[in-house]
């Protein structure tokens, strides 16, 4: 471990998407990093679908690793809003000069950025619980549930929205809050549509709000985010069961106009995700304390409604390993934040807003539907097009922003 100056060795906790995209970053800044995940076994099979937006394709191409979401992914060309009666609302894409959004499987990301980091000489550690850390003047010991412990000149937690890491920094950080949606999901073989031709269409429903893509084969995705007031977790909706789901899934969308209820019909219940409650988190005030710091949804949870999530997590791991490169990492974990921070902080803001739009009542859907088409007629894509057309150079030096 070194006292002060440049990190040579790293902890990372969790082993998601941002951690081990964390970990290949840091190798290739020559930082050796570990990844330390709290479950036994790899995370296969697990999860809904997302998209990784061009900016978040570019992160990857700074290390090298871009290819790996177009190899999986399928491309969405725009997102196209519609009222319950099937209404078109609004349409918008990142610039055409950027790359078009790709859709992917969190399963098939998960496993084709494990493989990567596995293929790059990344070291995994599962069954690593983090307990606690504690600090030298030299570096960071990590102790784990099983007993054992590891030591690095940093940590970093990419532990997510219910970090352990987090409170480690903070034990004031604040915690989740439920947004009031339960959130649903499946992948259709032959959906018996036609393609949508690379547009994935959000429905604000009567009742709850539906998304979807057909592809060119028929195959399809199709998401739900319905209102519920009263909060519950992934075991509680899990355990009412997929066929009961159904069944409320279908009366909520009975009076629209949208592909909702033909799609959810032709699914089979044994192809429902339920993937459980959608969760805002609050500002975290801090990220950073000592040889400690936070990235991905640790430091910053975007809704799914932004669909930036991974993107900006994604981001964020690329730029710390950038940062941690060219500085001491003192320095280099402020100037992260100080790069980070309004940036995220700025698109976490525009998914709360959808958020609201998903849960409106009567009054407010009528409102929506009536102003949203005349108001996106006068936004001018170009000003929309900055948490698209976000560049890192990873030849570029780092450097403090402030002194």
């Amino acid at each position: 471990m070194t006292p002060t100056g440049k990190a040579r060795t790293a902890i990372v906790i969790g082993g998601g998407i941002a951690g081990p995209v964390a970990a290949m970053a840091l190798h290739r800044a020559g930082i050796e990093a570990t990844v330390y995940e709290a479950y036994d076994s790899t995370a296969d099979g697990t999860g809904g679908g997302m998209t990784i937006a061009p900016n978040g394709q570019n992160a990857l191409d700074a290390i090298g690793a871009g290819d790996l979401v177009r190899s999986i992914g399928t491309p969405v060309t725009a997102m196209g809003l519609r009222s319950w009666t099937g209404k078109p609302l609004a349409r918008f894409a990142p610039p055409s000069r950027l790359p078009a959004q790709q859709f992917v499987w969190r399963a098939d990301l998960y496993r084709a950025i494990y493989d990567e980091a596995e293929r790059r000489s990344v070291p995994f550690q599962h069954g690593k619980r983090l307990t606690g850390a504690t600090e030298t003047g030299s570096g960071v010991t990590a102790h784990f549930a099983d007993g054992t412990q590891a030591g690095a000149d940093i940590l970093i937690g990419a532990d997510g929205i219910r970090s352990t890491v987090r409170p480690l920094i903070d034990p004031a950080a604040p915690q989740p809050n439920y947004a009031g949606l339960v959130c649903f999901g499946a992948r259709m073989s032959q959906s018996g549509l036609p393609s949508t031709d690379g547009v994935m269409y959000m429905c604000f429903g009567k009742r709850a709000f539906f998304g979807y893509q057909v592809f060119d084969d028929s195959s399809a995705v199709w998401f739900v985010n319905l209102p519920r007031v009263l909060p519950m977790t992934v075991a509680e909706a899990q355990a009412i069961g997929a066929k009961e789901w159904m069944l409320t899934l279908k009366s909520a969308f009975a009076d629209d106009r949208t592909p909702a209820l033909e799609m959810i019909g032709r699914t089979d219940p044994g192809q429902l995700l339920i993937t459980g409650p959608m969760e805002n988190m609050p500002r975290v005030p801090t990220w950073t304390r000592g040889r400690m710091t936070l990235i991905g949804d640790a430091a910053h949870a975007a809704s799914s409604s932004s669909g930036q999530g991974a993107s900006i997590a994604t981001e964020s791991a690329v730029e710390l390993a950038l940062c941690l490169r060219d500085l001491p990492y003192d320095q280099a974990f402020s100037t992260y934040e100080e790069l980070r921070r309004p940036r995220v902080e700025r698109i976490i803001r525009l998914g709360a807003r959808t958020n609201g739009n998903k849960t409106a009542g009567p009054v407010g859907r009528a409102l929506r539907d009536l102003l949203m088409p005349v108001a996106m007629k006068l936004v001018n894509p170009e000003k929309t097009a900055w948490q698209f057309d976000h560049h890192i150079d990873w030849d570029a030096k780092a450097a403090p922003l402030t002194s």
